[in-house]
């Protein structure tokens, strides 16, 4: 249980609606900022702003899986004004507060580090990330469909990037009949590939492999889609970002050569919140008692 545990959840998508709902379950008061528009009551969860927040007491600040942009922006979809998170309010919250989100880019971890707060990306665990890509790939599977006049079966797919959500996909994407080229750095991935049934290429290879592409679906969070891979592209090509905002496609050049290219970080709180919430919410629930237990033995 986690009797007596202070915890604000900053924004969020749908999957945080479960994560508060197995909080609340197990006794936490939380703090509830950026959900001005959510009906559902949840026993010992407030609504609140930050400055009707009290941060010195709180134990956890759990962000979005997204975390927050270059603008200290946090993302909401059920709150109607901007959710900011402000270096002095981080300030004041207690050195022992720790803080929680997906993932995070270098200006979260510099406005935390240079708090002297611990961070923890819960989206670089093995065992979550895993989890997530399977909706993920669900996703990807649904805007392919409705964003080519092809079926998935014989169309030449190139999945850039072999990582958790990499694997996925193509696995996903080879069962369905697809002609999937993976293009990866290490030769270990492309190894994986080669077992897997699917066509390895190296990643200096990445602007040939595209000429007879159909589909292209980036999952490196970084620009790896440039303008001279989309120069050898074919017009009717659907390129699909996955990577975590801006992504790794330069859209600009794309959007010139009337190339359809699409960012679609956060999928699976899209496509399924539900099941990713859930799980989620599970892995969550186990940081935080663990959490919980350092503290109080702490106070004994």
């Amino acid at each position: 249980m986690l009797s007596g545990m202070e915890i604000a959840i900053i924004g969020g998508d749908l999957r945080q609606i479960e994560v508060i709902r197995k909080l609340s379950a197990l006794d936490a008061t939380l703090h509830l900022i950026g959900f001005n528009n959510v009906d559902d009551g949840f026993l010992e969860a407030e609504k609140k702003e930050f400055g009707t927040t009290n941060p010195e007491s709180l134990d956890a600040v759990i962000l979005p899986v997204s975390g927050m942009d270059t603008n200290n922006e946090v993302e909401s979809i059920f709150s109607g004004n901007p959710l900011v998170l402000e270096r002095d309010w981080v300030k004041k919250t207690s050195s022992n507060t720790r803080f929680y989100t997906g993932v995070a880019n270098k200006t979260l971890k510099s406005l935390i580090s240079e708090e002297n707060r611990e961070l923890i990306e819960v989206m670089t665990r093995d065992d979550l990330a895993i989890y997530n890509s399977i909706p993920t790939a669900e996703g990807t599977i649904m805007l392919v469909i409705q964003h080519t006049n092809v079926t998935i079966h014989k169309a030449n797919v190139t999945v850039v990037g072999f990582g958790r959500v990499g694997q996925t996909i193509a696995n996903k994407f080879h069962g369905l009949g697809a002609n999937v080229t993976v293009v990866a750095e290490e030769e270990a991935l492309l190894a994986r590939a080669y077992e897997m049934n699917v066509n390895p290429k190296p990643l200096d290879e990445l602007s040939n492999v595209v000429c007879h592409a159909d589909v292209v679906i980036n999952t490196i969070p970084s620009l790896i889609i440039t303008s001279h891979v989309i120069s050898q592209m074919p017009s009717h090509v659907f390129i699909i970002d996955l990577a975590s905002k801006p992504g790794g496609t330069d859209f600009e050049f794309a959007k010139k050569r009337s190339i359809k290219a699409m960012l679609a970080p956060g999928l699976p709180g899209l496509v399924a919140p539900k099941t990713a919430g859930l799980q989620l919410a599970q892995l969550l629930s186990v940081l935080l008692k663990d959490q919980w237990i350092e503290l109080t033995e702490g106070r004994t």
